[in-house]
């Protein structure tokens, strides 16, 4: 198992220096020269020179993304004084320190992802073991068509339908809003419900389903008709044993769908008006923000990342047949 993680570190590592290199090359194939936006409106010749200087845009693109490599890992000296490691810069927008800033605006979309993820989770779990238990009936007809249905809608419409019927119209929600745990526990549950729900609406769907077949798939195996052949309970024989081996596809699928949450998550807090992670990927890439956008891309690569491996691990603890393997 050691080393294992060792290997999927190692790999993981590459990746983000592959997904870094690439994004930083890419962006000067723009022919907009970004120290226009750090230089502002009204920007001479002369000022445009000192902020290539100050932002070392006037050393070669290897050069620069090698500073930038460097700072990272030892930090670098930067415009307005030194900046510690992690260093991924700072905005040419606005001249805000990128990591800072990303840890900032992450509660917001760690809040968004955990809080979404743990209601699809049970009820898109409940649903589809429920429907599986009662395979062939009314219970089960109703949560697969409904499956069916939830599929089809997308965040940025259920959202503002959900905030006119329970928020505009009928008053019985709170209009989504971010405080940080922290200071009001009440506020800040109250103020993610809507987006959680619409959420997890559309993720319940895919996890009803798969935990469905699952389900059915885990109750045709042989340790599970011997189980029954015993004069075990069905009750008993699903619970303890076809349980545990269905879980096995949903964690896979919980850990491809990660990069889906925080994807996700970017259209729920463009949809409802929330400063996260994702409206801070937008705008950056609008404003062609070099700094800010490739802090974001390595953060939410290496969360990702991060997610995968622990996912992985976790196989060694659900199904025994990995942790021998």
């Amino acid at each position: 198992m050691l080393q294992f993680l060792i290997r999927r570190t190692f790999g993981a590592f590459l990746i983000l220096v592959l997904i870094s290199a690439i994004t930083y090359f890419m962006f000067f194939a723009i022919p907009q020269d970004p120290a226009l936006l750090a230089c502002g409106k009204n920007c001479t010749p002369d000022a445009l020179a000192v902020v290539h200087k100050n932002l070392g845009l006037d050393q070669p693109v290897p050069v620069q993304y090698w500073h930038y490599v460097v700072g990272i890992v030892m930090g670098r000296d930067i415009q307005g004084g030194h900046c510690a490691a992690p260093c991924l810069g700072v905005s040419f927008a606005n001249g805000r320190n990128v990591w800072s800033t990303i840890l900032d605006r992450f509660p917001l979309t760690l809040s968004l992802m955990v809080g979404g993820a743990i209601v699809f989770l049970i009820v898109g779990l409940g649903a589809g073991m429920l429907a599986a238990y009662k395979k062939g009936s009314l219970t089960d007809k109703i949560f697969s068509g409904g499956s069916l249905v939830l599929s089809s809608l997308q965040i940025y419409f259920l959202g503002p339908l959900v905030v006119l019927a329970l928020v505009i119209s009928t008053g019985w929600l709170e209009m989504p809003s971010y405080t940080p745990i922290s200071e009001n526990p009440v506020a800040w549950f109250s103020g993610l419900v809507i987006p959680w729900a619409v959420m997890a609406t559309i993720f319940t769907a895919q996890y009803t389903r798969m935990s469905r077949s699952s389900m059915i798939e885990q109750l045709q195996e042989e340790h599970v008709r011997a189980a029954r052949a015993k004069g075990m309970s069905a009750p008993y024989v699903f619970f303890r044993y076809a349980w545990r081996g269905s879980l096995i596809p949903i964690v896979t699928i919980l850990g491809i769908d990660i990069g889906a949450l925080l994807g996700g998550g970017i259209v729920t807090e463009i949809t409802f008006n929330l400063a996260g992670i994702g409206r801070l990927a937008r705008d950056s890439v609008i404003q062609k923000d070099l700094p800010m956008t490739l802090g974001v891309m390595l953060f939410s690569s290496a969360f990702i990342l991060l997610c995968n491996i622990v996912v992985d691990a976790c196989y060694a603890f659900i199904d025994p047949r990995v942790r021998l393997s």
